[in-house]
């Protein structure tokens, strides 16, 4: 029989907390692959059922592309997503985007979003931040009952456009609520 002294689990933890740190980081991982493949679709299916966003993407300096975010509440409500920042066409970092509520709510629903940055200042804005929460600055662009995205000229003279779309699920209420993007490694 071992007896385990103060010090030996002390340098045994020392030592196994950085191998346990890395098992997580996502490096070596297949998650930028699945959430690059996730926003070409996302992409692909909006160009095709909403021929409009594509002169907000080639107006835009980068969008940040949510293929799925998922989102329930029952008074309290919580979502989470993870997309990909995309510059010229080239992913330059990846995000994850949380979403909390409260107030009169039910239900659970799924959708994609698209964030477009009109301007570079948004856009360096953006990737500075250490922690970037939706604002005031950020037009948003619903689809219409006629399946077409209405995005004017007023629109694109927003900072920031939002593209919703793709809803499927039901989710009733009235809440308060916010999203927060923050730059992961997948």
């Amino acid at each position: 029989m071992s007896i385990l002294t103060r010090r030996s689990f002390t340098l045994g933890l020392m030592a196994g907390t950085p191998l346990l740190a890395a098992c997580g980081n996502g490096v070596g991982s297949g998650g930028a692959a699945k959430i690059d493949a996730r926003v070409d679709a996302t992409i692909n299916h909006m160009y095709s059922r909403y021929p409009n966003t594509r002169t907000l993407a080639d107006k835009s300096t980068g969008m940040l592309v949510m293929p799925v975010m998922t989102e329930a509440g029952f008074l309290v409500g919580g979502g989470f997503g993870r997309g990909a920042l995309r510059v010229n066409d080239v992913t330059v970092d990846y995000y994850s985007a949380t979403k909390g509520s409260f107030g009169l709510q039910i239900g659970a629903q799924q959708f994609a979003h698209v964030l477009f940055f009109m301007t570079e200042d948004a856009l360096q804005r953006f990737r500075r931040s250490s922690g970037w929460a939706a604002g005031a600055d950020i037009e948003y662009v619903f689809n219409d009952t006629g399946e077409n995205l209405r995005a004017e000229t007023t629109t694109s003279a927003s900072p920031v456009v939002a593209v919703i779309f793709g809803q499927a699920g039901a989710m009733a209420g009235v809440s308060l609520e916010g999203m927060k993007y923050s730059r992961i490694i997948p």
